[in-house]
């Protein structure tokens, strides 16, 4: 008899602790409060972002197809679709793009999240920052999706703000568990950005066609635009530089973006909205975010 009680109460310990485990691990981190939450959550609007246009500029579709329950019932994109790439950039595209389904994975294993908000990932959406970068509307509108060298060019556009953003958290950080996820992630976003600079960087002298402008004079714009409307100084590098500026003052090549030590530049959430916004106000939504990024954060500007 005590054989038997001794081997039912064992069993009944190993399912509980079975399930304690898997809760544990389905949970989200009790370890993150107060403003860790806030800005452990507020990225989710960058990864969304990077990850249905990579997706889709790889695939031709996106979370809704890859994982509908990462979206979260959020609405889908606008006007995002499968770009002309080669072999090569396809897959260097696909990597990233599943690379971002990770990270939407673990910011949502840390923190409760949101939904995905409503991203405008159009054509124009694109073409319009490129307008103001160059301040004058290009002919014929710029397309990211119509051949490599100009998806590659929409990619400069976005790690890098997200770069900058885990950069600037990470010393407002409480928890060691919180700085953790956002060194990992911000490894790997530096790579992506790394990974597209270099391979405009090989192509820096090349003119894009109808326009008549270098690739490298378009991502000196695009970061001259991004200062401008985060309003916080140079915090921003295009491809080629003034030799002053580059690395020890040596170089004008500027593969990697990074102040006089080759530090990376910080931002703060205020910051990349006033750039994703497009208006240079993280009070007023636009440009990708049309009804304005989710999360306590960037709710709190818009109520204001």
């Amino acid at each position: 008899m005590a054989l038997h009680i001794n081997s039912c109460t064992t069993a009944s310990f190993v399912v509980l602790l079975a399930s304690f485990f898997f809760i544990i691990r389905a949970a989200p981190d009790p370890r993150l409060v107060g403003p860790d939450v806030d800005l452990v959550e507020f990225p989710l609007n960058l990864e969304y972002l990077e990850a249905e246009f990579f997706l889709f500029g790889s695939l031709g579709h996106g979370l809704d197809v890859v994982d509908p329950d990462l979206a979260q019932g959020g609405p889908p994109p606008i006007g995002a679709k499968l770009a002309n790439l080669d072999l090569f950039v396809k897959d260097v595209i696909l990597q990233f793009a599943l690379q971002e389904v990770g990270h939407l994975r673990a910011i949502k294993n840390t923190v409760r999240g949101f939904p995905r908000p409503l991203l405008n990932l159009s054509s124009a959406a694109f073409a319009k920052v490129m307008d103001s970068a160059f301040e004058r509307p290009l002919h014929p509108p710029f397309d990211p999706y119509a051949n490599e060298i100009n998806y590659l060019l929409a990619s400069y556009v976005i790690p890098y703000v997200g770069l900058t953003g885990y950069v600037g958290a990470n010393p407002e950080l409480l928890r060691p568990a919180s700085k953790k996820l956002v060194a990992g992630l911000l490894g790997v976003e530096s790579g992506q950005d790394a990974v597209i600079r270099a391979l405009l960087y090989e192509r820096h002298a090349l003119v894009v066609q109808p326009y008549g402008i270098t690739v490298a004079e378009f991502t000196n714009r695009i970061s001259i635009l991004r200062n401008k409307l985060g309003n916080t100084g140079l915090k921003d590098e295009g491809l080629v530089v003034p030799i002053l500026e580059g690395a020890e003052g040596r170089v004008t090549g500027n593969i990697l973006a990074g102040d006089k030590y080759s530090v990376a530049y910080p931002r703060t959430p205020h910051e990349i909205l006033r750039i994703v916004y497009g208006g240079g106000d993280e009070h007023v939504p636009g440009g990708f975010y049309p009804n304005g990024a989710d999360g306590r954060i960037a709710r709190s500007y818009l109520s204001t």
